[in-house]
């Protein structure tokens, strides 16, 4: 698959933002953060709520793709993937829902949705993919060297983006050991 185009990019997120309005959202606070090559792995805190990242934030200068997971529900991850917008959005909502493709390396191609959604008060848009067998993605992140992303745009071509995997391993890895010893 080939990497997405700058203008594509901006041109899709100005049609995101165009339903912008100021407001505030909630801010995490970030502590454990841990370099992985090309990834991070943190803990994100807000009150009582506790979430684990593996986050490769390399690839793009505005878009990051993320593992999370909750404690309490370890063993229920989410791929996730944010793209900064260029005026913080007024409400929350789904955007839309798209046919996506996702691929490490050579692997087999895993057809899925990705749902786009805006939180009031973030000037990003978050796409949450609904993946069956994430182990198996989590899997082969863990052994690959690149992940490409394709989403379908009804009438436009696709939108392709690729996310580099160096450091996927140990971020992925230390994640899942912090939202596991938070559980203890």
């Amino acid at each position: 698959m080939p990497t997405l185009k700058p203008l594509s990019l901006a041109a899709f997120s100005a049609v995101l933002s165009c339903t912008a309005l100021p407001s505030w959202a909630a801010t995490f606070n970030i502590d454990a953060t841990q370099p992985h090559d090309h990834w991070q792995s943190m803990a994100l805190t807000l009150g009582n709520e506790r979430h684990f990242r593996a986050v490769e934030t390399h690839s793009y200068s505005d878009a990051t793709l993320s593992l999370n997971a909750t404690q309490g529900v370890c063993d229920l991850p989410w791929l996730e993937m944010r793209v900064t917008l260029t005026e913080q959005q007024g409400e929350s909502r789904a955007v839309n829902l798209v046919p996506t493709r996702i691929r490490v390396d050579d692997t087999p191609i895993i057809d899925t949705m990705a749902e786009f959604i805006t939180e009031r008060g973030d000037d990003g848009f978050y796409a949450h993919f609904y993946l069956s067998d994430l182990q198996t993605l989590m899997d082969q992140m863990s052994q690959g060297e690149q992940l490409f992303i394709g989403f379908d745009q009804q009438d436009s071509d696709p939108w392709y983006m690729t996310f580099s995997l160096d450091g996927a391993d140990s971020a992925i890895e230390r994640m899942q050991r912090l939202c596991d010893r938070a559980d203890d």
